[in-house]
């Protein structure tokens, strides 16, 4: 396929996020020495950030760390809505694990969003915060009875809500259900004043540092990939991905899943609320309100898991057409993806990392619900580290593990995980970096071996090895972010093979042209 039939004519070229385009960010300085610190938290999203903030006002010496920027994650590519309405799983969970779990997991989410709502109007945060009833619709006959069951859980969770058979976004649906009091914001103005207010309480933040690992001492020692030692009493991992596994085995225990959203300027008024189909594909609609005054929709949706699937321009062209259909669009100026893991039980791992590392906290598997998960887990993993108790911490521990649904969906993503990674190892390649055009990427041959390389828009080549760093899986090419993603256990590489995502910790090899 010709690049010119990738990309619609009003797309963005190359992926933007309206929450970093909108803001400005300060840098900090790269560790470049040893230190000492009580509690270094990894990972420089809303959990990493709301930990470290909620543990420098417990007094403790904090240095958080982050391997990228500030905001660059899964945080600054959200769809930012504060909600318990996780798409309909209460009646799952119900179903799972029992009533008090289910009532535990809503109760969590939702004074998650309460601290979010209390912080913002303690510090007078200017994050455009407004309240908004979150909505699953359907105009799909079969699903009604799901939303059925769902309202029925609410009635059990004693969860604000009820069914609804018209709202406000004007799509075609036959029944609705409503989460009322539920809310919105600019996650990165509100995480902003947090940094400035963790600094403020005494804690340090280092960009640009990469952690290589934790040596498990009588105290641990956080490495960086430069070889710099932190050592401390508490390590927290709210990198994504955990920055080590302690045997607690992760990579094999959730997968990776990509999912895309366009940010369009339309003649449509504001909405009332916040939206999610229930019907596949999905789409996620909200909006939010630019400093010119205008309204920004948001539409998110086209899941898949990381590195499979269809060209990936297709996803951002689906949205596109949505948009087109549903609003009309005058403008189209943004569009990102994000990552997001997804535990084997749909719960989020938050707590000790295993048993074997006892001062090694993790928070990971958010399903795409992390404004309030990732809060809910720095409150949680606070409370663990100074003793305090907290009514969540069975409910979340990575220590878990569930007969069913647990081990059949073990068994599912394992196999597929040995499926890509035969096939990838079996793939004949023909084509040769010189067939390239500029802005173009694929895998190639390079003396008779399976290689990755990308044309860059003024003509120079980037070739790497395919081989994941991780488990030795072969990436494919992501034209619409363009990055190389292992469809094995989520890692990406920048074009130059530098590690976007874990599990990897190492970059992909260069070869040299």
């Amino acid at each position: 396929m010709e690049k010119e039939t990738l990309i619609s004519k009003d797309m963005p070229h190359l992926p933007k996020s309206y929450w970093l385009e909108s803001v400005s960010i300060d840098s900090f300085p790269k560790l470049t020495g040893d230190i000492e610190a009580e509690v270094v938290v990894v990972g420089g999203g809303i959990s990493g950030i709301t930990s470290a903030y909620l543990l420098a006002k417990e007094g403790l010496n904090v240095v958080l760390l982050e391997a990228g920027y500030l905001f660059n994650g899964t945080t600054g590519h959200t769809t930012a809505k504060i909600t318990a309405q996780h798409d309909l799983i209460y009646d799952e969970l119900i179903q799972n694990f029992g009533k008090e779990k289910a009532q535990l997991y809503y109760k969590s989410n939702d004074e998650a969003l309460q601290f979010i709502k209390q912080t913002i109007k303690q510090h007078d945060i200017q994050c455009n915060f407004i309240e908004k009833d979150a909505y699953i619709y359907t105009n799909s006959e079969t699903i009604i009875k799901r939303l059925e069951n769902e309202q029925n859980a609410y009635d059990k969770l004693e969860i604000h809500g009820n069914m609804v058979s018209q709202i406000d976004l004007p799509v075609p649906i036959k029944a609705a259900i409503v989460m009322q009091n539920q809310a919105q914001f600019h996650p990165l103005e509100y995480l902003k004043k947090l940094v400035q207010l963790f600094i403020q309480a005494g804690g340090h933040i280092y960009e640009h540092t990469t952690v290589e690992t934790v040596e498990d001492d009588t105290q641990p020692v956080v490495v960086t990939s430069d070889g710099h030692k932190i050592t401390c009493k508490h390590v927290v991992s709210c990198s994504h991905f955990p920055c080590m596994d302690g045997m607690g085995f992760y990579f094999a225990r959730m997968h990776a899943e990509r999912s895309y959203v366009i940010g369009v300027k339309s003649k449509s008024s504001d909405l009332n609320g916040m939206y999610l189909s229930a019907d596949d594909p999905k789409r996620s609609v909200r909006t939010t309100t630019l400093s010119s005054g205008d309204n920004l929709i948001l539409i998110g949706g086209e899941s898949h898991k990381t590195g499979q699937g269809i060209c990936t321009i297709k996803h951002y062209e689906a949205l596109q057409a949505f948009a087109h259909t549903t609003f009309g669009i005058q403008e189209f100026p943004y569009r990102w993806s994000a990552q997001d893991l997804v535990t084997l039980d749909k719960i989020p791992y938050i707590g000790q990392i295993s048993s074997v590392t006892p001062n090694v906290y993790v928070a990971t598997g958010y399903r795409k619900w992390g404004m309030t998960t990732g809060t809910a887990a720095a409150i949680l993993l606070r409370d663990l580290i100074i003793g305090k108790e907290n009514a969540y911490q069975d409910l979340y521990t990575p220590s878990r593990f569930h007969a069913f649904p647990d081990v059949k969906t073990f068994i599912y993503q394992n196999v597929d995980v040995a499926k890509h990674l035969i096939s990838g190892k079996l793939e004949i390649v023909h084509k040769l970096p010189k067939d390239l055009a500029n802005d173009e990427g694929a895998v190639v041959s390079v003396n008779g071996k399976r290689a990755g390389a990308y044309r860059d828009e003024q003509g120079t080549l980037h070739v790497v090895d395919t081989t994941c760093t991780h488990m030795g899986c072969e990436v494919e090419w992501n034209v619409g972010d363009r990055s190389w993603d292992c469809p094995c256990h989520g890692s990406r590489f920048s074009i130059d093979g530098d590690v976007l995502e874990g599990p990897a910790t190492k970059p992909l090899k260069q070869i040299i042209q």
